[in-house]
């Protein structure tokens, strides 16, 4: 009978080939992940510095990463929970946060994503759902937020993560600003001369799967003059996205300016859809 027996080199060799293997994957990760966020941690302005009220707000994920946000109150009875996107932090945001609150009546709950402002740890695409999932729970667990108007609103990479908020939970309604596909078409698009890297990314943030599956009613907005994320990847995340649904153009915007840009004719867009009697079932 022949011995069954693996002779020692050849397992250490296995061994050494997945260490190594286990290895070139980690700094593969680590490197995808430099090039999709770009955090920033410095504070530089809150919406205190534009006159309105808020609380700064700090939340402990399900993995034990403490996240760093401000709820500013409205004066209506929506609220915005804001998935912000790739760069900077929740600071730049703040007089976009100020033109909402102020025209709109909008509470708003936005957060930093780990590694990014003031929370701790380090991005990756997971961590930002459970930095999500944390910021629907508190938000929720709120009396000055209703919990039958809540809305999910991201910008660009947020897009994805609002629209993974929304597959997990039944809201008033959906706003996408300037969303691409996925990581996956980004990617080709930025390094058209590196054909094999979408494959490698794989699905990451795939905006386009999720958007068709939301049961709330969504609102796609795009900049037409957007050089970062095309006005194309906006109208095909529209198209996959169920009905009710509603696209808003913003006229000569970029990727970055759109609400500057929009100006008034964008936020009564916005203010019109949100207005609209939305049932959260």
């Amino acid at each position: 009978m022949k011995s069954l027996a693996i002779p020692a080199a050849r397992v250490l060799a296995v061994i050494v080939v997945l260490y190594v293997a286990m290895g070139l994957l980690l700094r593969f990760t680590s490197l995808i992940n430099q090039f999709i966020y770009f955090p920033e941690s410095t504070i530089y302005q809150d919406p205190g510095d534009f006159g309105l009220e808020f609380e700064d707000v700090y939340l402990t994920t399900s993995d034990g990463v403490r996240i760093h946000g401000w709820f500013v109150p409205g004066s209506g009875g929506t609220t915005l929970l804001w998935f912000h996107g790739n760069g900077g932090n929740i600071s730049h945001r703040a007089d976009n946060i100020a033109g909402l609150n102020r025209r709109l009546g909008v509470s708003v709950l936005i957060i930093d994503y780990r590694g990014y402002g003031l929370s701790g740890g380090s991005p990756n695409e997971e961590g930002t759902y459970l930095d999500a999932e944390a910021a629907v729970a508190h938000a929720l667990s709120r009396p000055d937020v209703d919990p039958e108007r809540v809305v999910l609103f991201g910008r660009s990479l947020g897009c994805a993560v609002a629209a993974e908020m929304a597959l997990r939970h039944d809201v008033y309604a959906v706003v996408l600003e300037s969303p691409f596909t996925s990581i996956s078409a980004m990617a080709g698009r930025a390094y058209p001369f590196l054909p094999g890297l979408g494959l490698l990314v794989g699905n990451m943030y795939d905006t386009l799967d999720k958007a068709s599956r939301i049961d709330a009613p969504v609102m796609v907005l795009h900049g037409d003059g957007d050089d970062i994320v095309p006005f194309e990847m906006g109208r095909e995340v529209f198209e996959a996205a169920r009905e009710p649904k509603r696209f808003y153009a913003i006229r000569g915007a970029g990727h970055n300016d759109t609400y500057a840009a929009g100006g008034a004719p964008y936020l009564d867009a916005l203010g019109s859809f949100l207005a609209e009697p939305h049932s959260t079932q």
